[in-house]
């Protein structure tokens, strides 16, 4: 799994965001500021062996992927939470259980969604976006 961002100059430096994930960071140079990015994303998965990985573009696009993808999940529902503002028991009376383990388990990177059942954990925490899946450059 990868989530797809940009970078871009701003002024002297160059910048990156991952707006899925909600994360902008910046650096001197390019490769700084990809170096930058997956360090905000190892930090905020918090996982030990956890390691996270830029795949430059385009036209200053870029896909970031890890070595472990239900962690990445984890980070990827943990961030879409926190900005909604929602509990972990708000969200499961969301998804119409009265329990918050079936939500939590995905959110603490236990288990990986298939794509339905992450449209549905994504959409409980009142992001309507729908999913945008291409095929990788790499």
């Amino acid at each position: 799994m990868r989530f797809a961002g940009r970078a871009f100059r701003s002024g002297r430096y160059w910048a990156a965001e991952i707006p899925i994930l909600d994360i902008t960071t910046q650096g001197r140079s390019l490769a700084a500021t990809y170096a930058m990015i997956a360090d905000a994303i190892e930090a905020l998965a918090n996982r030990p062996g956890f390691k996270a990985r830029v795949y430059p573009g385009a036209d200053g696009t870029f896909e970031i992927g890890a070595s472990d993808d239900a962690a990445l999940t984890a980070l990827l529902l943990r961030r879409a939470r926190a900005r909604a503002g929602l509990s972990l028991a708000e969200v499961a009376a969301r998804m119409g259980s009265k329990s918050i383990n079936g939500y939590a388990r995905y959110e603490q990177g236990r288990s990986v969604p298939s794509v339905a059942k992450l449209t549905q954990l994504y959409t409980a925490v009142g992001l309507t976006a729908d999913f945008v899946l291409i095929e990788s450059r790499d």
